[in-house]
């Protein structure tokens, strides 16, 4: 895949992440307070070196119930420190002992029950603690940088992780639309890959053309913090104000079938982005799969940025994101970051 553009300019640092699971901490931040009663028992854990995946598994056996029974809200990777929730359904049962889950690798930090399974996506975000080692780059130029993502955001590309080693999701995407079957599971990673180079194509020719944060004739905005959608409408005063104050985004496609909702020029910016065979074809391949029309900010500013020098080449840098947001996209604007923990 082709490397998105950067809005910030040339890399000031380059440095190593994962050298440790610890190095990569991330917590989500829950959507909702667990009621006190029901079927579902709510279990906050931590866990090192762990794919959500194989933590479900671990619950699941211990609750002697079928991993079917085990809710979660997000994804998370193996090469880092990770909190977050899980549900396990035991109609008119007894929780097993707490303890017999614990172990180096998973603790168990609270436990509440609830009244539905945890469904995915129902997270606040994510906050993220992550160490930069053996840093190379000029400390007043990092942290210049790092002031100007504070202030300005980045763009809300989807990150390396959705499309797989080599970007191969995207080519298998391209063979399943062209006859090429795979299993379900399998099928919905492939199609949210190609809807998501799609994105990141439109979104790396406004940062092209400098507009990834500013309006343009046709654009349709999104409320911050929601996936709430207006426009097109004539730009005005106000909707510059809102937009300097980070309450509104421009947004770019999340391709399906349905007509493309924004018009002008920013339609023709789109349009022109995803023009050539291969994002023909997978246009028509997402839009036979049924998946419908939707947008998604162009735009992301992270919260409460803040940073500290563990030593001359260790950074620690901490922000929160809203959910279905990277972190190698605050990463990738400060420079080159090998991740350590990639084969």
């Amino acid at each position: 895949m082709t490397e998105p553009a950067r809005a910030h300019g040339a890399p000031v640092l380059a440095a190593r992440i994962r050298t440790s699971p610890e190095d990569f901490f991330v917590e989500e931040l829950p959507a909702f307070e667990a009621s006190g009663a029901g079927e579902h028992l709510l279990l906050t854990v931590e866990k090192r070196g762990m794919n959500t995946t194989f933590a479900a598994k671990r619950i699941a056996t211990w609750a002697g119930v079928d991993e079917s029974a085990v809710g979660q809200a997000g994804m998370k990777d193996r090469h880092a420190v990770t909190r977050q929730r899980f549900s396990v359904w035991l109609p008119k049962r007894v929780a097993p002992d707490i303890e017999t889950l614990q172990s180096d690798d998973l603790r168990v930090l609270g436990h509440a029950w609830h009244v539905r399974k945890l469904p995915r996506g129902a997270l606040a975000g994510n906050r993220f603690v992550l160490v930069l080692r053996d840093v190379d780059g000029e400390r007043a130029a990092i942290e210049s940088r790092l002031q100007a993502i504070a202030a300005q955001g980045v763009p809300n590309y989807f990150g390396e992780q959705r499309f797989g080693r080599g970007g191969n999701n995207v080519q298998q995407a391209v063979a399943m639309f062209a006859g090429r079957r795979f299993k379900r599971e399998e099928r919905a990673m492939l199609l949210s890959a190609a809807r998501s180079a799609l994105f990141n194509r439109v979104l790396a020719a406004r940062v092209d053309a400098v507009t990834w944060n500013a309006a343009l004739d046709g654009e349709v905005w999104m409320l911050d913090g929601s996936r709430s959608v207006f426009g097109p409408e004539a730009f005005t005063d106000e909707l510059q104000t809102r937009l300097d104050a980070f309450d509104i985004h421009p947004t770019g496609p999340l391709w399906g079938e349905g007509e493309l909702r924004s018009d002008d020029v920013a339609r023709h910016v789109e349009l022109a982005a995803l023009g050539g065979d291969t994002a023909a074809r997978i246009r028509e391949g997402l839009e036979r799969a049924g998946l419908k029309q939707e947008r998604r900010a162009l735009r992301l500013r992270p919260s409460d940025l803040a940073w500290t020098w563990r030593d001359d080449d260790a950074l620690e840098v901490r922000f929160a994101l809203p959910p279905g947001c990277y972190a190698t996209t605050i990463l990738r604007e400060l420079g080159e970051v090998t991740d350590a923990a990639s084969p």
